[in-house]
Order: structure tokens, then sequence, then C-alpha cells
């Protein structure tokens, strides 16, 4: 039989739906690894209310010019949060008097910024803006105070859990003012 080329055979209906789920297996992994590569360094960066391309003198501009007391009270957590990232690195790297510095002046940004909203008079109850944000900027910080704390040995921990304490009472008076009847619902 020289006279005839080979021919192969056509796939059957269920060889085509594997070949079609091989497929889109191979795309799934693809997808997952390069998300997987994406996103570790999202994750290791963190959540933040700022955008990274803010630096810390743009914002300390920005606070000076602002009158609007929600607005500035926003501008002064993202500088706190700043100086926690900062205080952050430099634990991880070893430094931690400089660290404990970098807490003290992150403690007192967050309570510069719970003060602009405390003296503006607003009613929290009423109009919550601000007042929320700073309660989701407090917990996302006792988050990131809780993970320093764990990279720093047992008897250089005191200036992190003082802050702890300290954001934790702020974030009590925050929600007593969002919630005057008595605590959260």
């Amino acid at each position: 039989m020289a006279g005839y080329p080979a021919r192969q055979a056509t796939p059957t209906p269920i060889g085509k739906i594997a070949i079609i789920q091989l497929s889109d297996m191979i795309w799934l992994v693809l997808l997952s690894i390069a998300f997987s590569l994406i996103g570790v360094p999202a994750f290791l960066a963190g959540a933040s209310s700022a955008p990274p391309s803010e630096t810390e003198a743009q914002l300390l501009a920005r606070v000076a010019k602002e009158h609007d007391p929600v607005r500035k009270s926003k501008e002064e957590t993202r500088l706190a949060r700043i100086k926690l990232r900062q205080a952050l690195q430099t634990y991880v790297q070893g430094d931690t008097e400089q660290g404990a510095q970098l807490v003290g002046a992150y403690l007192g940004r967050i309570n510069d910024s719970w003060q602009i909203l405390k003296g503006s008079g607003r009613n929290a109850a009423r109009s919550a803006q601000g007042f929320k944000e700073l309660d989701i900027e407090l917990r996302e910080d006792d988050r990131l105070l809780d993970d320093v704390k764990r990279r720093v040995s047992y008897l250089e921990r005191d200036p992190i859990e003082k802050a702890e304490k300290e954001i934790e009472q702020v974030r009590a008076e925050v929600i007593q003012a969002l919630f005057p009847s008595g605590g959260a619902p």
C-alpha cells in the first residue's frame, strides 16, 4: 500500500474535551505562577492608605496647607504609617534604638490625628467620616505593631508594647466617639 499517505485519526469528542481541559490547566498554572510572583512583593509591602509615590515631605507640606480637619487627620495618619513602616525596617535591620524613636514618632502622629478629629467639633455618631478611617488605620497599625513585636527580642519589646497599649486606648476613644451609647454594636 505504497500509494496512499498515512492519515491521522480524528479525535473523538472525549479526546477533544481532554485536550481543551489540558490546555486550560496549563494556562491556569501559568497564571497562578505569574500572580504569585507579582503578589509576593505586594504582600510583603503591605497595605497602606498612602500611595507609594507619596513622600514624607509631600505629606508634611499637605498637612501644613490643609484646613479641613478630616483631610488633615487622614494626612497625619498617612505620615504615621510611614513612620511605622520605617520603624519596622529599622527593627528588621537590628537598630532597636532608632526603631524605638520611630515608634515614638508614629505615636505622636497618631495622637495628632486623633486630636485634630476630636477638636474638629464634629459629631462622630452622625458624621463618621474620618473617624471610621482612623479606626480602620488603627486596626491595621495594631497588626503591623504585632508583626514588629514578633521580630524583636523579648528584652527590646517594651516600646512596641507601650505603643500597642496606647493605640488600643486611642482606638477605644474613637469607638466611644462613634458609638457614644456604650460601645461597638
